[in-house]
């Protein structure tokens, strides 16, 4: 997780300040302009769809009323027909016994179908299928019950409805208008006893009459209790499924509303159904009334492109009047740094935050010049004329070659005292020369000081006994050259007070927390004034220059934190404390 925040942080923190602060700045901007025409654009659109799925529920609602109310005068028609005794009187007689009463059936028929046709101009046409073969049929207002009309819907709907009325569609005919088809069983007391078949054909206009105000900025449709679509304004959607239209059936509920798509357009569907099984269905389509939605939530971007506009030029300039100071401020930072003191002349920058960084820095500045000048450059050549002092370069070829001469003449005098001193001569020298770097491993400082003590027991014997305690984990640090064998060199010219007994030594190495200690301990005659710890006053017999300048080139080369130290005691002995990191 954190290497993927650093990962997206990267080209961040890789962008110059201005451009930081120009991001953040329009990112703090855009984002809450952002929100807010969202929300406004949401807001609208969801006010104007509830207020669109109101209207279009009263709409709905509206147009089932009047539809259940025609439907109910269609049922009404059929029922003075089905409770009509001299007709059905007419439509059971046998006429094989009197064929001529028949004209009296003919004309009372007529005369009942003729009024309802022309009190009800929306019913295109009447008849009755009747199974009586003695009466017979004009095939208009009397026709036969025959195998093809049973295999028709009308009659096949009829099923089981003990006469009640079904509505059922119509096959569309040519050069005739589009109806649907009413159809009602007509029985005699007994409900098994069926003697004919009542059809009343209906204009499909009379039905869209209901709902034509309602078409004209959306789609309304009359579908059945099958989906079939009864009506419409769209005539080619007549008698087809409405699941041929949408691609979401209607829900089982009464009413109720969902989202489909009609025609590849977003739409609202809202629906009601009738007591006869009939739904009127409304399709809106989501562009008719959120067009207003649109044209505010443009109006609303615009304005708000506008603003950003504005606020982008605004941080533009504010981060770039904010940068450019901090830009003139570091390009006198790097003057500081290549210490060209003589073309550095903060101009004022203001009262500000930055003002005041850019006034302290030019006190800052002058303050440095100053330190730099008295004190920093002063102490560092002092620093390096001693240490130069102190490893002056010595020819190593001459100076190893002229040791293995004096080998090879002791060798020759056969005098392996000195054949011994001037090979350990040759290895101290080898390790302090170094090649002329200034620290060598902790090891190797051991090591050098092992030689230097080997030359000197040559002329002192048994009066110089050096005794070694070393943490070998501190072998590998690098320490300063020469520290160790300069207070030997102290411990021997200076310590002896008593030829026969000679003095015991005691070197050591350990670590104390993150720092290594060096110790070097004698039992020699001491000295007075110097039990605090600290290095002898100038002109006492251990403040030589060799002892300063270890002290000096350890703080020199770790801090002040670090360096030597003297404890003695006349009489007692002396022990110089040593202390490095322990890196």
């Amino acid at each position: 997780m954190r290497r993927l925040a650093g990962l997206l942080t990267r080209p961040i923190n890789n962008l110059r300040l201005r451009e930081k602060l120009f991001l953040m700045f329009l990112l703090g901007a855009i984002i809450p302009l952002l929100f807010f025409v969202t929300y406004s654009y949401d807001t609208i659109k969801g006010e104007l769809s509830d207020q669109m799925y109101s209207n279009t529920v009263s709409s709905v609602a509206q147009i089932n009323s009047n539809l259940e109310n025609k439907l109910d005068t269609y049922t009404k028609l059929s029922a003075t027909l089905y409770l009509d005794n001299n007709l059905r009187a007419y439509l059971t007689n046998n006429y094989a016994e009197e064929p001529t009463l028949f004209v009296d059936a003919y004309k009372y028929i007529n005369n009942t179908f003729v009024n309802m046709l022309t009190t009800n101009p929306d019913i295109h046409s009447m008849s009755v299928y009747v199974s009586n073969d003695t009466l017979p049929a004009d095939d208009l207002f009397v026709k036969r019950m025959d195998d093809k009309f049973k295999q028709s819907l009308p009659y096949r709907a009829l099923k089981n409805t003990y006469g009640n009325v079904r509505f059922v569609t119509t096959p569309p005919v040519p050069d005739q208008p589009p109806m649907f088809t009413l159809a009602r069983m007509l029985n005699i007391s007994n409900l098994n006893n069926t003697y004919g078949v009542l059809t009343i054909n209906i204009l499909e206009s009379d039905i869209f009459r209901l709902m034509e105000k309602e078409s004209q900025d959306k789609t309304v449709l009359i579908v059945n209790e099958k989906g079939i679509i009864m009506s419409a304004k769209d005539k080619t959607m007549l008698s087809r499924p409405l699941a041929a239209y949408l691609p979401d059936s209607l829900p089982d509920a009464g009413q109720g509303r969902f989202d489909s798509t009609y025609i590849g357009e977003d739409m609202l569907v809202v629906y009601n159904t009738t007591k006869f099984g009939w739904k009127s269905v409304s399709l809106v389509p989501y562009n008719s009334f959120l067009s207003k939605a649109n044209e505010t939530a443009k109006r609303i971007i615009l304005i708000a492109l506008i603003s950003f506009g504005v606020m982008a030029l605004l941080i533009y300039i504010t981060a770039r009047l904010f940068t450019k100071r901090v830009e003139y401020l570091v390009g006198m930072i790097r003057r500081i740094e290549r210490e060209e003191f003589d073309l550095i002349d903060i101009r004022p920058l203001g009262r500000d935050e930055i003002g005041q960084l850019g006034n302290v820095l030019r006190k800052m500045t002058g303050r440095l010049s100053s330190l730099i000048s008295d004190v920093y450059k002063k102490e560092i050549d002092k620093k390096e004329a001693e240490m130069n002092a102190l490893q002056a370069q010595i020819n190593p070829h001459f100076l190893y070659n002229t040791l293995a001469s004096i080998s090879s003449l002791a060798i020759r005098n056969s005098d392996p005292r000195m054949n011994k001193m001037v090979t350990d001569l040759a290895k101290f020298y080898r390790i302090s020369l170094n090649k002329g770097k200034s620290q060598i491993s902790v090891n190797e400082e051991l090591q050098l000081t092992k030689y230097y003590v080997a030359i000197q027991q040559v002329r002192f014997a048994d009066l110089l006994r050096v005794h070694y305690r070393i943490d070998e984990s501190v072998l590998p640090c690098p320490i300063v050259k020469l520290t160790l064998q300069p207070f030997v060199e102290n411990c021997i010219n200076h310590a002896i007070w008593d030829d026969k007994c000679g003095i015991n030594i005691i070197i050591k190495a350990y670590r104390e927390g993150p720092d290594i200690v060096l110790k070097v301990i004698d039992d020699g005659m001491g000295m007075r004034g110097c039990d605090k710890r600290e290095l002898p006053e100038s002109g006492s017999a251990l403040s030589g220059y060799g002892i300063r300048n270890v002290d000096n080139r350890i703080k020199l080369l770790f801090g002040d934190s670090y360096g030597v130290s003297v404890y003695s005691r006349l009489g007692i002995g002396t022990t110089v404390t040593i202390r490095i990191p322990g890196r």
